[in-house]
C-alpha cells in the first residue's frame, strides 16, 4: 500500500518495492558537533527504516558529501535540519522538511515520516528563511527557527574566524613584541616584525564586523544583499563617515545586516520589465541597496550616535569629582555595553582624555572593566563546558587568552549570538569591576 503522497512505503514487508530515497542537510552555526551528530542520527534512522538515506554537512570546514544534480533529480524527498541558512533553489519540486538541527538529532524517525507528507518547495532562490517549507506537524520542538534567528547565526558562525585569528594575531604581537610603556601598557616598537603581524590582525577585527553584517544580510535576501550588508557594516563601524569619534561596532552591524536585507527583499518584489530582470541580482539590487543603505546610515541612524556619543562625555565628566565607586560601576557598564561601539569608547576617551590632566584614576577603572567579558565568556566555557558547543568552547578559550591582553572584542561572539543573556552579564561584571577599583 503506497502512502497518500505516492511515495514508496517505509520500514519492513517493502523490499519488493521501491526504498525511499532521502536527502537530508544538516547544519549548525559553529559547523561542529551538532551538525554530524544529526547526520549521524538521521542516517541510523534510515537504515532502521529501510530507507535510502544521503546526508550531506554544512560544518566548519565546508560542505562535505555534497548532494550531485543526479541525487536530488533521484530523490523522493529532503529533511533540512538546521540553524543557518541553507539554499533550497536546488530542490524545486521536491518535498521539503525544514526543522532546527536538534530535532535531526533527537527525533530523526519522526522526519523520514513526515517528508511523505511534507509540502513541495516551490523554487525559490532563497534559503530555509525565506523557503515556503515548513514542518508538518510534529512538537512544538521542532519548528523552524525564526528568520531573525538564523540570520544572526549565520552572521555569528562566518564572523567568529576573524576574532579568533585577528584576536589572537594581536595578543601574540603585544606579548613577544611589546614593551611597557611610561603613559600604560603595552607598545610595539614601529617598523618592527610584530609590528607587522599587530597589523595584520587589526585588518581581521576591521573585516569582523562587516563579514557579521553581510552574512546576516546574505541569510536573509540571498546573493544580492550581501554587497549591501557588508559596506553598510563597514559604515556602521567607521564613525569617521558620520561625524563621530566611535563607530557603532557590532551592534551597528546587526542593525545594518537585517536592513539590508530585508530592503532586498523589498526591492525582489517590485514588478520590473522584462528586459531588466537578469541585471536585477548582479547590477541594479546591490546597488540600489547599497547606496540607499549607506545614505541612511550616514544621515539618518548616524546622527543619533554621534550625539550619544558627545552627550555621554559631558555626563561623564559632570560626575568627575562625585563618588568614586559609582563611577567606576557606571564606566564599568558602559565598557561592558557593545564592546568597541560609541558607548564603550565614549567612556575609553573619557579615562584616556583625564591621564593628560595627572587624573589616572579614572582610566584604571576603564582598564579594570575591559577584560572582564572576554575572560568571563571564557571561563565560563570552561567551567560549564556542557552548555557550549565544542566550537563555542574553542572559541571561549581564545576569548580567554584576548582577555588577559585586554582585548575585549574576544567576547563579541558570544554577545552576538544572544544579546539579551550576554550583554547584562556582561555590564554587570564590568559594573562590578569598575566599582572595585573605583
Amino acid at each position: 500500500m503506497t502512502s497518500p503522497a505516492g511515495l514508496p512505503p517505509t520500514g519492513g514487508g517493502s523490499g519488493e518495492r521501491q526504498r525511499l530515497k532521502l536527502l537530508a542537510v544538516t547544519a549548525c552555526p559553529t559547523g561542529i558537533a551538532h551538525t554530524y551528530m544529526a547526520a549521524e542520527k538521521l542516517s541510523q534512522a534510515a537504515e532502521r527504516l529501510g530507507v535510502d538515506i544521503k546526508v550531506e554537512t554544512q560544518g566548519s570546514i565546508g560542505a562535505e558529501n555534497v548532494l550531485t544534480d543526479n541525487d536530488v533529480r533521484t530523490a523522493d524527498g529532503v529533511i533540512i535540519a538546521a540553524d543557518k541558512d541553507v539554499d533550497l533553489s536546488r530542490f524545486a519540486g521536491k518535498r521539503v522538511v525544514t526543522v532546527g538541527v536538534a530535532e535531526g538529532i533527537h527525533h530523526p524517525e519522526r522526519l523520514i515520516e513526515q517528508v511523505r507528507t511534507a509540502p513541495v518547495h516551490g523554487g525559490g532562490g532563497g534559503g530555509t528563511s525565506t523557503s515556503s517549507s515548513t514542518n508538518s506537524g510534529g512538537s512544538g520542538g521542532g519548528k523552524e527557527r525564526s528568520v531573525g534567528y538564523k540570520a544572526l547565526m549565520n552572521g555569528v558562525s562566518y564572523m567568529i574566524p576573524f576574532v579568533v585569528v585577528g584576536g589572537l594575531l594581536i595578543a601574540i604581537s603585544l606579548s613577544l613584541g611589546g614593551h611597557t610603556d611610561p603613559s600604560g601598557g603595552l607598545v610595539i616598537p614601529k617598523d618592527s616584525f610584530w609590528m607587522d603581524v599587530n597589523n595584520i590582525g587589526v585588518i581581521g577585527f576591521q573585516l569582523m564586523v562587516p563579514i557579521l553584517s553581510g552574512y546576516i544580510a546574505y541569510a536573509i535576501g540571498d546573493r544580492p544583499a550581501l554587497v549591501p550588508g557588508m559596506v553598510g557594516g563597514w559604515i556602521a563601524n567607521t564613525g569617521s563617515l558620520y561625524d563621530s569619534e566611535a563607530g557603532a561596532g557590532f551592534i551597528g552591524a546587526i542593525v545594518t545586516g537585517f536592513l539590508a536585507g530585508y530592503l532586498v527583499l523589498w526591492i525582489k518584489k517590485v514588478e520590473v520589465p522584462k528586459f531588466v530582470r537578469p541585471i536585477m541580482p548582479i547590477i541594479v539590487i546591490p546597488i540600489v541597496a547599497t547606496t540607499a543603505l549607506g545614505l541612511f546610515f550616514i544621515y539618518v541612524i548616524g546622527e543619533p550616535i554621534s550625539w550619544v556619543f558627545e552627550h555621554l562625555t559631558d555626563w561623564l565628566g559632570g560626575m568627575t569629582g562625585t563618588s568614586a565607586v559609582l563611577l567606576g560601576a557606571i564606566l564599568g557598564l558602559m565598557i561592558a555595553f557593545d564592546m568597541g561601539g560609541p558607548v564603550n569608547k565614549t567612556a575609553f576617551l573619557f579615562g584616556a582624555g583625564l591621564i593628560a590632566t595627572g587624573n589616572q584614576e579614572v582610566m584604571g577603572m576603564c582598564a579594570a572593566a575591559i577584560p572582564v567579558m572576554p575572560l568571563g565568556q571564557g571561563l565560563a566555557t570552561l567551567i560549564r563546558k556542557r552548555l557550549y558547543t565544542e566550537q563555542e568552547r574553542e572559541t571561549g578559550l581564545a576569548s580567554l587568552f584576548m582577555g588577559l591582553f585586554g582585548i575585549s572584542e574576544g567576547a563579541i561572539p558570544f554577545a552576538a549570538a544572544r544579546p539579551a543573556q550576554v550583554i547584562p552579564a556582561n555590564m554587570l561584571g564590568g559594573a562590578v569591576a569598575g566599582a572595585l577599583a573605583g
